[in-house]
Order: structure tokens, then C-alpha cells, then sequence
């Protein structure tokens, strides 16, 4: 399926990397759900810059119901069912090496929040969209996981070891939902420069990345936004299960 013929569901996208994915799908004729959780204002300004292929609609990721209620707008607004989505909501974290916990300090409840986010977020949405994947024979999902899986440059504890099940579930439901001509992957970034989540990120970090990374910058979300095309066109239609890593060679996977 062509990407302009796609209905895409981006979690998180009224800002950061999830407003440049809804730019990339827009700019190839898709239709775009800009699925925002608090920030409206956003939402909506992001939609009206995108034009009439899209549609703004709130809902926890983190509610089951909600997550229903949403796909079943998106389908009346389009007059057709979601073929394709974006995992990519992040809840309550920013990237600050300073207020980090250390391993004396973490408590179960912050790994708690990371796992409903990234893990229990993709499985509402997943499930929400699935019986119109399988009628189809065609869906594409892709989870937004990171770099810091394989190099911690920072020990973000929580939001590391979510995105580490978040991979876990990748390739578990891809094993399954491939016999549905469903596709199932994982894009992970590195830091970015910029979003809301690192605006925190000190110069620092920064430079340790600049100066380990091949391409000798801080990828942007534009870049890695770019990615999700791929995995939502034709091209990437033998690929499943994968984790591609995103960040200018500074993983090498």
C-alpha cells in the first residue's frame, strides 16, 4: 500500500519527534491522527498546518478506552480504518542527567511509569487497530525505542529499560502478526537535538555524542522522523522485527 493510501496514527504527536512524523506522513498524502494527551493548543496548530488530511484527537495512551475511542473517530472522520501506526507517545520524562536518579534513589513506581508508557501504550493501540489490520492483510506499526538500550551515554534508568521491553514486544508481536501481512519494528534515536523532552539535556552530553558519533552531530527529529517512511512504504515490505538504529553510527547494530 502506498503511503498516500494510509491512515496514520502517531501517538505523541502534537510536538517534538511526533509532530515532525505527522509532517513526513503529511508531506507524502497520508492521512495523519495527531493523537495528543495534554498539550492541545499544539494539537490543533500542528493540524491546521497540515491541512485537511488530518485530524487532532486526545486520548490517554495509557487508557484502554480511550486509545477505542479514538480509532473509532479516526475511522468515521476518514471513512476508513487506521493501516498504520506510530508508537511514539513519551510520558512524564525528560532527559536531565542532573535530576536523574541514582540507583540508591529509584523506586519501583518509576519503572512503573516508563512500562505503562511504552509498553502498555503500544499494546492499546496495537489491539485497538488490529482487527482492521488482519481483515486488511496490511498494517505497518512502528514503536520508537533508543539508542541508550545499547550505550547508557546517561543511566536513564526507567526510560532505558521501558524502551527494552518496548523492543521485547516489538518482536514478539511481529513473530505473530506477520502470518496477517502486518509489519512490526522499532526505530530508536539517540538523544535529539532538539525536543521538549531534551531541552534539559546539558551541553555536555551533547558534546560526548558529537565527538563519538561518525557523522560528528546530535541527530534531529526531522531525521530520524524520516525513518518512519521507510518502514510504512512499500519498500520495507520483507522487513519485520528490526530494530534500526537511528543516531549518526554512534550504535552500531
Amino acid at each position: 500500500m502506498k503511503i498516500s493510501e494510509q491512515t496514520v496514527l502517531i501517538t505523541g504527536a502534537s510536538r517534538g519527534l511526533g509532530a515532525d512524523i505527522a509532517r513526513s506522513f503529511a508531506g507524502e498524502g497520508a492521512n495523519v491522527i495527531v493523537n495528543y494527551y495534554q498539550s492541545e493548543d499544539l494539537a490543533h496548530k500542528l493540524v491546521e498546518e497540515l491541512g485537511e488530511r488530518a485530524i487532532a484527537i486526545q486520548a490517554d495512551v495509557r487508557d484502554q478506552e480511550q486509545v477505542k475511542a479514538m480509532v473509532t473517530r479516526a475511522k468515521e472522520h476518514f471513512g476508513q480504518a487506521i493501516t498504520t501506526v506510530v508508537n511514539n507517545a513519551l510520558v512524564n520524562f525528560k532527559f536531565d542527567p542532573v535530576a536523574q536518579k541514582s540507583a540508591d534513589d529509584l523506586e519501583w513506581s518509576d519503572f512503573q511509569v516508563q512500562l505503562d508508557g511504552s509498553v502498555k501504550g503500544a499494546l492499546n493501540t496495537i489491539q485497538a487497530c488490529l482487527k482492521d489490520m488482519k481483515e486488511a492483510k496490511f498494517g505497518r506499526i512502528m514503536n520508537i525505542g533508543t539508542n541508550l538500550v545499547q550505550n547508557p551515554v546517561v543511566a536513564y534508568h526507567e526510560y532505558t529499560t521501558g524502551k527494552a521491553a518496548l523492543l521485547g514486544l516489538t518482536r514478539n508481536m511481529a513473530k505473530e502478526l506477520g502470518a496477517y501481512g502486518i509489519t512490526v519494528n522499532m526505530i530508536s534515536g539517540g538523544l535529539l537535538r532538539e525536543t521538549d523532552a531534551s531541552s534539559v539535556t546539558t551541553a555536555e552530553v551533547f558534546g560526548i555524542i558529537e565527538a563519538t558519533t561518525p557523522l560528528q552531530k546530535v541527530t534531529n527529529p526531522a531525521e530520524l522522523a524520516d525513518v518512519t517512511l521507510f518502514f510504512a512504504s512499500p519498500w520495507s515490505r520483507a522487513v519485520t522485527g528490526q530494530n534500526l538504529v537511528v543516531d549518526g553510527g554512534l550504535v552500531m547494530d
